[in-house]
């Protein structure tokens, strides 16, 4: 839970952009997408491509969208890294792979509470101008590149945020020196370096880190702000590396056009002037450093801030060999701290098809069941993935979704045992966690379908078993564990919640929940039947309350479905978190499959969970589509379904009495954990006789299309109907429909 466009012009020097064959490719569209170019795509494979209705929301079958971010422009072939904290070598071109949303500065110890400020877990404390111009992410570095180039040497930065260029500044340490020395420009950070490269707005220098003098020619600018991008050659007469190893190191901040220099932070931040000083007495200009591997803090700016606390760059650096680029190599560096990692935890970056603006709000609170765009606004949104270090399955990784929890991010499992022992369950497991667009979006509107992105970027990335597809959640998680099994039941094989909550907000029956009927999945409960359910809890958290929870146990029982519920004596909310022991959720989880056609389907469909615009609507599961609301103020807004198809030749099993015993976690932090236990299980289902028929139960229900060969129905199936009202059942590809009032 919660805790507290146009290209810019260069002035006085020449444009890369200004000539009549670069206006000339652009319109032709010369341009190359280098977003999936020469990577492997595993997507028909790692996600469902059976019959209809698909598993799960339409943005989950999206293909990528244009990111031009990620996109490549005449001298530029090689394809993005997309794991942040890597560097290689492609195709001629060496790419460093930056964090999102990491530029949070320097540590000034008392963070900066200001409109505008990070949220408790950034390392960094430093705040943007509250100007709109500066969106809250201006010095937000997301990739840079240098290559050769004929005989001139070019760099090209990327940023996450491009409005005004001319209030940006990008500078680079280059080469050694026996000490480091201070960087230009009113920087307050210093590096070994023989010359300073900066960038701002339309305009670029190259000067002598000895002596301060300007290297001639200057440097050639390039802005590019629908990319983002900005591209700076300087000509060999000015510099030439040859075939050196030659050392990087360097930044991003905010720069002042009227004074020529860098913007450095206040105690609080005004409409030009950052804040989030706090005790330093000599605060960094740089928001964002690069060359960070193996970096640290829930937002990867752990080393950053430390770094610049103290205004060293000495130990963020990395070496480029001019020789590999002269060469064409291709290197991904595996095995080396500074490649391309291939397995354990990572931190991946999407595009999403959203962008509702450039940059971040972190004055944004969600919260509501009615909507939420959250505080990471861009397009290009960051993600946890866990790759297990076995051999890769015949059949395709598992994939498990570990979803944070309120306050968090996406990094709140990374190098836990609760991420580990998940992915090396079994066969092999992906996990994923997902930003969610923020820290407190409840997995609703735009954070919940960025973990439909999440999981459609992972299948392009990683061969799945879109069968194998699992899914648990600690606080907030454990909600959308919830919300989204009962909205699309039939992409996932179990599930396990931890300390979450039936509701949006706080839900302590008899009184509703905070987050209103319309968060509700108590009332949903009845989609889940052919999921397997775990759910732990503490007898003494202090943020979900345990009645509550205890509540949508009960129901769980009361419907006669398989699960399995824990309260952990004396815990509290943060306990099991704290203890960090998962042995017995991996062991729940396994290796189990969906059953995507089972005899026996319920549903409820809620509309006030829908957001069409983010392509996440619920009105479908297993072989059952279509299904709508008839009276959108009765039962709640909602209605339910429930089916039995007799072609399956199946009956239902039958469901063990309630049982109850005591168990202990062990393996854990904090030493043995009791818990009582409460649960249910089935046994194995009946043989009947088949029959060409099906038995609907529907309330509050207008239209249900059936797909029969799924089902095992021909299109003459007997229709026995129980109705509140009157409601449509539509035959697919049969030419049949039917009213039953």
């Amino acid at each position: 839970m919660k805790p507290t466009k146009a290209n810019a012009r260069p002035g006085g020097h020449r444009s890369l952009c200004g000539t009549p064959l670069r206006r000339s490719l652009g319109l032709l569209g010369a341009l190359v997408l280098a977003q999936h170019a020469g990577a492997a795509d595993y997507s028909a494979q790692s996600l469902y491509s059976g019959p209809a209705p698909r598993p799960g929301p339409d943005i989950l079958y999206e293909k990528p969208p244009r990111a031009p971010q990620l996109e490549n422009t005449v001298i530029w072939k090689a394809e993005p890294i997309l794991i942040s904290g890597a560097s290689a070598y492609r195709r001629g071109e060496f790419l460093y792979q930056d964090y999102l949303y990491d530029d949070t500065g320097a540590n000034g110890t008392v963070p900066d509470a200001t409109a505008g400020a990070r949220d408790p877990s950034s390392n960094g404390s430093y705040s943007y101008p509250t100007h709109p111009d500066y969106a809250g992410n201006a010095a937000d570095l997301v990739e840079l590149r240098v290559k050769k180039h004929g005989q001139d040497t070019v760099f090209r930065f990327t940023l996450n945020t491009l409005l005004a260029p001319q209030k940006v500044g990008v500078t680079l340490a280059i080469g050694e020196s026996a000490t480091p020395v201070e960087f230009p420009h009113g920087a307050n950070v210093s590096a070994p370096a023989e010359l300073f490269l900066t960038w701002h707005g339309a305009q670029a220098e190259l000067i002598n880190a000895a002596t301060g003098q300007a290297l001639s020619p200057a440097p050639l600018v390039n802005v590019d702000t629908e990319r983002r991008q900005v591209e700076v050659r300087i000509p060999a007469s000015a510099w030439d590396p040859g075939e050196r190893v030659v050392r990087l190191a360097g930044g991003a901040g905010l720069w002042n056009a009227l004074t020529g220099r860098y913007t450095l932070p206040a105690e609080t931040a005004g409409m030009t002037t950052p804040g989030g000083k706090g005790l330093l007495t000599r605060p960094a200009a740089f928001f964002n450093a690069a060359f960070r591997f193996e970096e640290t803090g829930n937002w990867r700016d752990g080393k950053q801030a430390e770094a610049l606390s103290a205004g060293d760059l000495s130990d963020l650096f990395v070496q480029v060999d001019f020789a590999k680029l002269k060469r064409g190599i291709t290197d991904n560096l595996h095995g080396q701290p500074k490649g391309v990692p291939q397995h354990g935890a990572m931190n991946r970056i999407l595009a999403s098809h959203s962008e509702t603006r450039q940059g971040a709000d972190w004055t944004s609170e969600c919260g509501e069941a009615t909507g939420c765009v959250g505080s990471l606004l861009g397009q290009l949104q960051p993600y946890s993935v866990y790759v297990p270090v076995g051999a890769e399955p015949e059949s395709g990784y598992g994939l498990t979704l570990l979803l944070h929890s309120l306050g968090q991010n996406y990094n709140q499992y990374s190098g836990n045992k609760h991420q580990s022992q998940l992915g090396e369950r079994g066969q092999g497991h992906i996990v994923m966690t997902p930003a969610g667009r923020g820290p407190d979006g409840w997995y609703v509107e735009h954070a919940g379908a960025d973990t439909f992105e999440v999981w459609a970027d992972v299948a392009r990335h990683y061969p799945l078993n879109p069968a194998m597809t699992n899914i648990t959640g600690y606080s907030m998680g454990g909600y959308a564990t919830y919300r989204f099994t009962t909205r699309f039941p039939d992409l996932f094989a179990k599930a396990h919640t931890v300390v979450g909550p039936p509701s949006i907000g706080i839900w302590a029956p008899p009184l509703e929940s905070t987050g209103g009927q319309e968060s509700s999945t108590y009332d949903q409960l009845e989609s889940v039947r052919n999921i397997p359910y775990m759910m732990w809890i503490g007898s003494a958290d202090e943020l979900v309350p345990l009645s509550g929870t205890t509540a949508q146990a009960q129901r769980f029982d009361a419907l006669g479905y398989r699960y399995r519920f824990d309260t952990f004596a004396t815990s509290d909310h943060l306990l099991l978190a704290v203890n960090d022991e998962y042995g017995p959720s991996a062991e729940f989880l396994g290796d189990a499959t969906v059953d995507r056609n089972p005899h026996h389907v319920s549903y409820v469909v809620n509309p006030a969970m829908d957001f069409a615009n983010v392509g996440v609507v619920g009105d479908h599961a297993y072989w059952l589509s279509e299904m709508t609301v008839r009276d959108p103020y009765a039962q709640t807004g909602r209605a339910k379904v429930d089916v039995i198809s007799h072609g399956f030749g199946l009956g239902d099993p039958a469901a063990s009495a309630t049982r109850s015993g005591l168990g202990v976690l062990e393996g854990g932090a904090l030493g043995p954990m009791l818990y009582t236990s409460q649960y249910k299980t089935w046994g194995t289902a009946p043989l009947r006789p088949a029959a060409n028929r099906l038995s609907i139960t529907a309330r509050n229900l207008a239209t249900m299309t059936v797909h029969i060969d799924r089902a095992k129905v021909g299109c003459d199936v007997q229709l026995d109907v129980d109705t509140d009202g009157p409601v449509t059942v539509t035959l697919e590809g049969c030419a049949r429909q039917e009213s039953f009032r």
